[in-house]
């Protein structure tokens, strides 16, 4: 007997000549297998979503009627857990939730929106992170988008990432098609927010060059999906002079180059014309023809918004202007709390006289 007899096909050595058309074919296959498993682990998924949606719907019609209180929730709990040992998610602390989850979403949602394909444990950093039914829709639909971890969920939600994505002022809807102008603005955000990087407001725009390239992971997760980094300090030669661009990356999903210029200062009408200058040279030397026309974003520490409207109106090329931020805010609850700038003087005063 053959050693592929004794071991089966799976041990079959890869000799056996193949017919035209069937890599073809097994990429098809592949891809149809694939998508098959994605399609019953949704299923699946989406019928616990249901059995956690009804059981919460239970626990709360049950206690508005007043004849159960808040007791039986840990009851229920011991006794599911003991009738299912295997099964997880009967915790008080998950009822709860299921409880919570009903009470945000009719139950058709479950199918029709974006919270029935994510897992259990999306869901609940959903309820518990956002208060506004919107935002949860929103960041749902990012999750299905990008396929965000649980982890990476929470980052994005405390970073308020789609609340800031688009806001940047550009002129892409002049300058760029509108399929391309429509995602080229959403994937801009206004600020950008670079805490991460431990330096002070008063950081030059070398050290910022530098600190973003030495935690490059966190700018990219930062600058959001579709960006690779190709370099800093990206020299070009124009006229037999030497330039140099700040940060150059390729944006996957536009397929086109970006041009990020960074100013320590307040902006500039000038920025805008020193930044045209480099997306001419790079849609010249490095641009290719299947490309997309290269992309200007200009970060700053402060902008008008006027100035910056109209530094744009007449520019050819596309670009955008946003703010960065080196030092994260205070939250508003805790900024409240804290003692006002008259305050504190009043108080020294009074303890000097």
């Amino acid at each position: 007997m053959s050693p592929a007899a004794d071991h089966g096909d799976d041990a079959s050595p890869d000799l056996t000549p193949r017919p035209e058309g069937y890599a073809e074919w097994l990429a098809d296959l592949k891809a149809r297998i694939v998508s098959a498993q994605q399609r019953a682990a949704l299923a699946v998924n989406q019928e616990l979503l249901h059995l956690y949606w009804r059981l919460g719907r239970d626990l709360r019609d049950r206690q508005a009627q007043g004849t159960w209180g808040a007791g039986i929730v840990e009851q229920l709990s011991a006794d599911l857990r003991r009738a299912f040992p295997d099964m997880k998610g009967f915790s008080r602390s998950n009822l709860s939730y299921m409880r919570a989850f009903a009470d945000a979403w009719p139950e058709d949602a479950i199918i029709q929106q974006p919270v029935g394909q994510l897992p259990w444990g999306h869901n609940v950093v959903l309820l518990t992170k956002l208060k506004d039914r919107d935002a949860r829709l929103a960041y749902a639909a990012r999750v299905v988008e990008h396929g965000w971890s649980r982890a990476v969920l929470v980052h994005h939600i405390e970073a308020r990432t789609v609340e800031r994505q688009g806001k940047a002022i550009t002129n892409f809807a002049e300058r760029l098609p509108p399929p391309q102008s429509d995602l080229a603005r959403e994937s801009l955000k206004d600020p950008y927010r670079f805490d991460f990087l431990s330096i002070g407001d008063e950081a030059t725009e070398r050290d910022i060059e530098g600190a973003l390239v030495q935690h490059i992971t966190r700018f990219l997760l930062e600058l959001g999906a579709g960006f690779a980094f190709v370099g800093r300090q990206v020299h070009l030669e124009v006229g037999g002079e030497d330039f140099y661009l700040d940060l150059l990356f390729y944006h996957l999903k536009l397929r086109a180059y970006v041009v990020i210029e960074l100013k320590a200062g307040d902006f500039k009408p000038a920025h805008i014309g020193q930044l045209g200058f480099y997306l001419s040279a790079v849609d010249a030397q490095v641009k290719r023809a299947e490309d997309a026309p290269t992309i200007g974003l200009l970060l700053c520490k402060n902008k008008n918004k006027v100035v910056v409207e109209y530094a744009l109106r007449d520019m050819q090329k596309p670009m955008g202007v946003a703010e960065y931020q080196l030092v994260e805010t205070l939250p508003k609850d805790l900024e409240a709390s804290l003692p006002s700038i008259e305050l504190i003087e009043r108080e020294l005063g009074e303890r000097a006289g």
